[in-house]
């Protein structure tokens, strides 16, 4: 049998924090909460072993973030480090810990006491600590997402559950892991807190079961949101409404662990990227300096627009329906990310060095890393992995903006373009994805050994 522990502290910014994701120095200020965002941490203990899983409703962190949590958490309860798995949402109702260039100013003062937040959830689940078992399944939930960069593109439909009861039968935690861009109440309250679909599904599981703590990983969404159709005031409850109830039949039916072993490993991916040439960096700088002098708006759409926003006429109606207003933000976010770049432009490596990481309960498996994961990647996971049971956590321990495939790079698309320049990156390769499973494979596989 495990003992496992589980515990919630608050997020809920203050007054004057921005929210991140939605658009370029749009000085998104939350006005309301529509619900309030949560730390919560679950510590599974097999007797000679301890993990923690702490989920953050949160758009990012950075590394900065996870070390200080990390730091923080093992300070009081002995853990390493690398037994330590922070995973954000990804809601972009939220604000950041670790700044996005351009898409919502961080607040040094609430990241701190976000992280000191995170850690003291963990260290109170540490505390709780009481005998367990686990049961585990997998499901799938088709038809609630769609690949939003390109046409018939796949999407990873899995659900999977781990449900920790008490020894007297009654539930104690419920993790559920499912992969979609959680922007609905964006779409419908663009300047309220809110923890989207994973909180609402959170709601839900927690209602249905009396006692329960919910915690939502989010999985490999990078090029994957929920239908549009459900981004309105009647509908948008739905998704959550079918994801808790494929959880909950998956609950019922899931298998008992009959091997209560905690296992975690972590480890360095170093990715392959290409160095920014002369020639974009002088074309960016160039037409943003050029635009700025003279309120230029032509051509745009067709232009820059295509790469530095999915949807450009919805760039127009954030600011208030002020094309010109639109257009300048984004020249200032030219000069802004190529003053950032040309500082050590030659001088960079041209890889990426992130943290790959694994936490293993029984026959469950969790697999993470810090990027927007592309859902051929978590599929290829799921198809080579040892293991019947896989959650996939993305936005974790790090931040390193969208990981796209060769499609999307090819494209010059917004994931494979313009994410590492708000990132101050270099893009990513071809390559990188690839590199990217096969770091994630070795972690995940070294936990089962």
């Amino acid at each position: 049998m495990f003992s496992a522990g589980i515990a919630r502290t608050d997020l809920t910014p203050y007054w004057g924090i921005e929210l991140t994701g939605w658009g370029y120095y749009m000085n998104r200020c939350w006005r309301t909460v529509h619900d309030r965002l949560y730390a919560t941490a679950i510590v599974v203990d097999d007797g000679a072993n301890q993990s923690v899983v702490i989920a953050l409703d949160l758009m990012v962190i950075d590394d900065a973030f996870a070390t200080r949590t990390r730091q923080y958490v093992s300070q009081w309860i002995g853990l390493p480090p690398e037994s330590i798995l922070l995973t954000c949402s990804h809601t972009h109702n939220a604000p950041a810990a670790g700044g996005l260039l351009g898409v919502g100013e961080c607040d040094s003062f609430y990241e701190q006491w976000a992280s000191h937040q995170a850690a003291t959830a963990a260290i109170l689940a540490w505390q709780s600590r009481q005998p367990a078992t686990l049961s585990i399944n997998t499901t799938s939930v088709s038809d609630l997402t769609y690949n939003r960069t390109r046409p018939n593109g796949v999407v990873d439909p899995n659900l999977t559950v781990a449900a920790f009861k008490r020894s007297d039968g009654s539930p104690l935690a419920i993790l559920v892991n499912f992969a979609a861009h959680p922007t609905v109440a964006t779409e419908l309250h663009p300047w309220a807190v809110s923890r989207d679909i994973p909180g609402e599904v959170c709601d839900l599981l927690e209602k249905h079961y009396p006692g329960v703590m919910a915690m939502y990983l989010q999985g490999a969404c990078g090029d994957v949101n929920f239908d549009r159709q459900f981004a309105t005031a009647q509908r948008w409850k739905e998704p959550a409404q079918r994801i808790t109830s494929a959880a909950i039949d998956a609950i019922e039916n899931a298998q008992p662990c009959v091997r209560p072993t905690v296992a975690y490993a972590s480890d360095t991916a170093v990715l392959p990227t290409r160095r920014w040439t002369e020639s974009e960096i002088a074309n960016d700088r160039d037409e943003a300096i050029r635009r700025l002098a003279s309120d230029d708006v032509s051509g745009w759409r067709e232009g820059f627009g295509k790469s530095m926003t999915n949807r450009p006429d919805d760039m127009v109606t954030r600011h208030g329906g002020d094309e010109v207003k639109a257009v300048r933000a984004m020249c200032r976010f030219h000069l802004e990310w190529t003053d950032r770049m040309l500082i050590d432009l030659h001088r960079r490596p041209e890889t990426l060095a992130t943290e790959v990481q694994a936490v293993r309960a029984g026959d469950l498996v969790i697999v993470s890393n810090a990027s927007e994961f592309f859902s051929p990647f978590a599929i290829d996971i799921r198809n080579r992995i040892d293991s019947p049971h896989v959650m996939i956590a993305c936005y974790a321990n790090g931040r390193i903006g969208y990981l796209p495939d060769a499609y999307d790079i090819d494209v010059r698309s917004y994931a494979g373009y313009q994410s590492p320049k708000y990132c101050n990156q270099f893009p990513f390769t071809a390559e990188s994805g690839p590199a990217m499973v096969n770091a994630m494979l070795d972690v995940g596989q070294s936990v089962f050994r």
